[in-house]
C-alpha cells in the first residue's frame, strides 16, 4: 500500500495539483475528480496495470510484449526512486521473476540494488543466455556505488593505517616534512627566518609484501541481507586493492564460503553468492578465528541481522574470546541506505555488551567507520558521536 501511495502520489503543488494527485492516487474509480491529460493517462495506465483501480486488476504477467511498453512507460512518466519501488513490486505481485531470466526484458530495466538482489537470488536458475546480461545488470549498479564511495573508502583507509604508523624516527625519504614543521614551530628562530628541526615526523618503512592491518568481512548471504552483501563485496573490493591490508571476505549462510580469491571483481562475488536459507552465525564466526594470525592487527566485520540459527551461546564466546585477544570486532546489522534494519535485538545487546558494537551502517558512512577501526578507535563512542544508536 505504501508503495502505490508513493508511486500515485510521486508530483506535488496547488490546489488543482492535488486533485490530480487524489485521482491517481485513487485510481480510475475516482474519475470524476479530476480530468487527466495524456501523460497522466499514461501513467495511470502504468499503475493501474500494477496495483489495479477500478473494475481492472493487475495484469501483467500474461504478455511479455505489454510487460515491455509497461516497463518503457514507467520509464518515461516517472522518476527514478519510483520506478525502482514499482519494478520492486512488479517482481513481487505479479510473478515475474520467470520474466526476468529474458535478456530482452533485463536490457529495459532500471539497475538498482533490489533488483540485483532478484537476481542473485535467481542466479543459479538464469540461463546460459541470458546471464552476461544479468552480469551487466548487476555490473552497472556495482560501478555506482564503486563511483559513490571506493574512492573514498581507500583514502580513509590508507589515511588510517598510514597515522597508526608514524615514527619518530623515519628515514629521509619517509619524512612527513609538514608535521615536521608544525611540530618544530616553537624553535622558530626569527633572526634567521628559519625552524631548527629537532624532532622528526614520518612512517614507518615497510616490507613491499608485508601488510600492515587484517580485514576479515564476515557477510550473512541470507535473503534478508541482499543489499548489504552487495555494498560489502563492492567495498571488500576496493579494500583488496590497498597494499596495506590484507583483506578476506567470507559470506555464509549454514554453509561458509572463502570468496577472498575472487574479491577483484565484485560482480564474481555476488554471482558466486547464494542468497537464502538459513542462517548459522557461529559457524562462519569460527571460521573467520581461523583467519587471524596478529590478533591486535586485525578488524573483523560482521555483517549479519543476528538471527542466528546455530548456538547462540557458542557465538558469543567466540566473540568475547576475539575481542579479549585484542581483534577489534564491529557487528553490522546491515550495511545499506534501507533505513532501520530488522534484527535481533537481544543477541545485539549482548554483542555490544562484551565489547562488539552492533548498529546499522549506511555504504556512505563505511569509509569513515573502517577508518575509525583501523585507528583502534571506541567505535561506541564513533558511532554515538555520528548519531547512530549502538544496540545495548
Amino acid at each position: 500500500m505504501e508503495a502505490a501511495r508513493r508511486a500515485r502520489g510521486w508530483a506535488g503543488g496547488g490546489v488543482s495539483e492535488r486533485l490530480r494527485r487524489w485521482r491517481l492516487l485513487l485510481g480510475p474509480s475516482a474519475e470524476e475528480i479530476s480530468a487527466l491529460g495524456e501523460d497522466d493517462q499514461h501513467r495511470d495506465a502504468a499503475l493501474t496495470g500494477l496495483y489495479g483501480g477500478g473494475e481492472r486488476g493487475a495484469g501483467l504477467g500474461g504478455s511479455q510484449p505489454q510487460l515491455h511498453r509497461w516497463l518503457g512507460d514507467v520509464r518515461k512518466y516517472f522518476p527514478t526512486s519510483v520506478v525502482q519501488v514499482m519494478q520492486r513490486d512488479a517482481v513481487e505481485k505479479l510473478g515475474l521473476k520467470q520474466l526476468l531470466l529474458e535478456p530482452e526484458l533485463l536490457a529495459t530495466v532500471e539497475p538498482d540494488v533490489n533488483l540485483v538482489g532478484t537476481l542473485l537470488s535467481l542466479s543459479q536458475a538464469i540461463p546460459a543466455r541470458t546471464r552476461e546480461t544479468a552480469k551487466a545488470v548487476v555490473r552497472k549498479v556495482v560501478e555506482d556505488v564503486e563511483r559513490r564511495i571506493a574512492d573514498r573508502l581507500v583514502e580513509a583507509v590508507r589515511g588510517a593505517v598510514d597515522r597508526s604508523q608514524r615514527t619518530r624516527r623515519p628515514q629521509l625519504a619517509d619524512v612527513d616534512w609538514n608535521a615536521t614543521i608544525r611540530a618544530n614551530l616553537k624553535n622558530y628562530q626569527p633572526q634567521h627566518a628559519t625552524v631548527v628541526v629537532e624532532d622528526l615526523v614520518g612512517y614507518r618503512r615497510r616490507s613491499r609484501t608485508a601488510a600492515l592491518r587484517d580485514v576479515v568481512l564476515l557477510v550473512d548471504q541470507s535473503g534478508s541481507m541482499a543489499e548489504s552483501l552487495v555494498h560489502a563485496a563492492v567495498l571488500g573490493s576496493a579494500m583488496a586493492s590497498i597494499r596495506s591490508l590484507s583483506t578476506k571476505l567470507v559470506v555464509f549462510d549454514t554453509e561458509v564460503v572463502d570468496l577472498t580469491d575472487q574479491l577483484s571483481d565484485p560482480v564474481d562475488v555476488l554471482f558466486s553468492a547464494q542468497l537464502g536459507g538459513g542462517t548459522d552465525i557461529n559457524r562462519a564466526v569460527a571460521y573467520g578465528q581461523t583467519l587471524i594470525s596478529r590478533p591486535t592487527d586485525t578488524t573483523v566485520v560482521l555483517i549479519t541481522d543476528l538471527y542466528e540459527g546455530g548456538s547462540e551461546h557458542e557465538l558469543q564466546r567466540r566473540v568475547r574470546e576475539m575481542v579479549a585477544s585484542g581483534v577489534t570486532v564491529v557487528v553490522l546489522l546491515a550495511l545499506s541506505d534501507s533505513g532501520t534494519p530488522s534484527y535481533d535485538h537481544e543477541l545485539a545487546a549482548k554483542l555490544s555488551a562484551i565489547g562488539a558494537p552492533a548498529f546499522a551502517c549506511t555504504p556512505d558512512r563505511f569509509p569513515e567507520l573502517m577508518a575509525a577501526a583501523l585507528r583502534k578507535d571506541d567505535l561506541t563512542a564513533w558511532a554515538e558521536d555520528e548519531g547512530i544508536a549502538v544496540r545495548r
